[in-house]
Parts: structure tokens; sequence; C-alpha cells
């Protein structure tokens, strides 16, 4: 699924609102964390809402912190632009460098180098490739993998009274994410709520590929219908399904439960008039918030990266899992009551 969204935050009264119904709490975690610190904001790209949200958490954190962060960057995403601004804040001599990887190998030597001039580095968002983790403190990641799988049968199973059967509109076959978080839906489905199952019998049978292309999510989800007319729930873990799928529903008013991962600005209508009941995603304004804190208590000398170490930022800890990783936790939901909130932020 990509995350490159175009859409710009529109005011920031609806960001501070935001900040109200996330993680961001006032600070009490700025203890030990020197005021001051210059620290550079690198997204895959300046030209996209979802960054300009990300910038917001970032720079909601700077703030608190005392620091002074940068939001710098190309237009477009790719690791060559990117190395391009990670070699300007080593010859600036910034603090920290929080970075959204646009290419998980182009920018590690750059990333070392910045190292060894004592520069913090935190990933956020997209991470550079497993094998180099250690040009990086810590990566700050929306959710586990096998939790965005199951919170989606959650919200599959609330919508539809927990019983029937369900089936997955995906994106493609080869679409390593989103077989992931499938794999883990499978058993967590039948064992949570034995009064459901999979449409056909089995998860194999269950899934249907829309490619993340619109005209065949839709088909797919006709498809869905027309062999199996009794099915409760569909889940779509890919935006592009599951608007196909919340489109359809509501053109040819049907019954069956939509759900899966969707923008907030695309499911908003649909969330409105209760077409769909719940989606869900990750929050990019807490992955920039977060990942400023891990920098701070990183450069302070309080947090050291390492599997177990833990950082606070707002009101919650946040501790790393093998791999480097400190996950947000659960994926953030939107539903009718909140959505307003969210649909022209990304």
């Amino acid at each position: 699924m990509q995350k490159k969204f175009t859409r710009i935050v529109a005011a920031a009264a609806i960001v501070g609102a935001l900040f109200a119904t996330s993680i961001v709490a006032p600070a009490s975690a700025a203890t030990g964390i020197k005021a001051g610190l210059r620290i550079a904001v690198i997204p895959k790209q300046v030209n996209s809402g979802y960054f300009e949200a990300w910038n917001k958490g970032a720079q909601k954190a700077c703030k608190e912190l005392k620091a002074k962060c940068d939001f710098i960057g190309g237009t477009k995403a790719t690791g060559a632009v990117q190395v391009q601004f990670i070699n300007k804040a080593i010859q600036k001599k910034y603090d920290a460098i929080i970075v959204a990887a646009a290419d998980q190998n182009a920018i590690v030597p750059s990333l070392k180098k910045a190292q060894k001039a004592g520069i913090i580095v935190i990933t956020s968002d997209a991470d550079v490739a497993s094998a180099s983790a250690s040009a990086r403190t810590v990566t700050i990641a929306p959710s586990e993998s096998s939790r965005i799988g199951t919170a989606e049968v959650d919200w599959a199973a609330e919508a539809a009274g927990k019983k029937g059967s369900v089936a997955i509109l995906s994106a493609a076959a080869t679409a390593a994410n989103q077989n992931v978080w499938i794999a883990a839906m499978g058993p967590y489905l039948t064992s949570k709520y034995p009064d459901m199952s999979w449409v056909g019998g089995s998860l194999e049978k269950a899934i249907f590929y829309g490619d993340d292309d619109t005209t065949k999510s839709t088909a797919q989800f006709n498809a869905i219908l027309s062999q199996y007319p009794a099915v409760a729930a569909i889940i779509a873990p890919t935006t592009v399904g599951v608007l196909a799928a919340a489109v359809e529903k509501k053109k040819k008013n049907l019954s069956v439960k939509v759900t899966g991962l969707g923008l907030p600005s695309q499911m908003a209508p649909y969330l409105k008039d209760g077409t769909v009941e719940k989606v869900g995603l990750w929050n990019p304004i807490d992955l920039g918030y977060v990942a400023i804190y891990a920098a701070g208590h990183a450069k302070a000398k309080t947090f050291t990266g390492k599997v177990g170490s833990s950082f606070k930022a707002g009101s919650k800890s946040y501790k790393v899992v093998a791999g480097g990783i400190a996950y947000l936790g659960d994926p953030f939901t939107f539903t009718k009551s909140n959505i307003a909130t969210f649909e022209t932020v990304y």
C-alpha cells in the first residue's frame, strides 16, 4: 500500500484537535533532554499530505522540548534526493536526523557518515534495510504486522455481530505486507470468534485480489458477493480495496459489512453515512512526534536503542523489540464520531 498521500493539511485548528485525540499529551518526558537541540526532519518527499502530518507531530514534540526542527527534503521520493539533504544536515552539524527512508539501501552510507559525526539518526515510518539497522538508533513503526491483521478481524467481527462468514479483498498476491497481515488473520478469526468462519471453508479460498486497482477491486468485491451471497463481512487491508468496496456497497445498498485499512480523507463520506462503521490506519502525526522524543533521549544518553531499552514520549512509554523497532501500538481507528477531525489531514 502506497504511503505517498497527497492531501495537504488544511488548518492548524484541525491539527490541534487531532493531538487531543491522539497519544500526544503535555510533555512530562522532557526531563534530561537538553533544550536547544537542532534536528533535521527529512520526509520521503515534502509535497505530501501524509508527511505534512508527520511533520506536524515532529514540530509539536520540538516545541515541547524547546528544540529547533527543520523540515527539509525534496519533491521526489528517491534515495538519491534524500542523500543530498542528509549530507546537508551533516554539513550544518545538526544534533539529530529524523528520516523516513525513501530507499532502504541508498541512504545508508550517508546515515552512517552522520553517526560518525556524532549525529543521532532515527528512522520513522519507513526504515532502512534490516541488514543496515546499525545505521540508526531505532525505527519508529506504526503497528506490529500481526496486530494490523488481527485488529481488522476485530473490526469485522464487531460490525457483523461476531457471527457469519468473512472474505478478504486484498491488493496483489505478491504484496508482502498484505500477506503478513492476512496470515495473522487466519487462525485469529476462528480461534477468537467461534461463530465466524472464512468463506469457502478456508483462509486461502477467502482471499480475492484486486491488485490495488479500483476497477479490478470493484469486480472482485462483486465476485465475492456472487460466490458467497451470505457473506457477513469483507475485510480489505488496502486503501484502494476498502474504498472500492464502500463505493459499491453504497451504490447497491448491500448489507455486507465492510472494513479494512483506509485513508480518512477518502473514507469520511462512508463513515459519516454509515456505509462503513470503522476503518483504521496508522497515525503519521504520532510517528513524527515519537521520533523526536526518541532522538532527544538518545542524544541525552538516557536511551540506547538496544532491544529492551525504552523511552517516553508524551504520556506513553515505548520499548524496543527485536530488529531495533519501537511500535506505536494498535492501528489508529476512524469512526463516525472522530472522522471530522481527520478527514482533511491525510
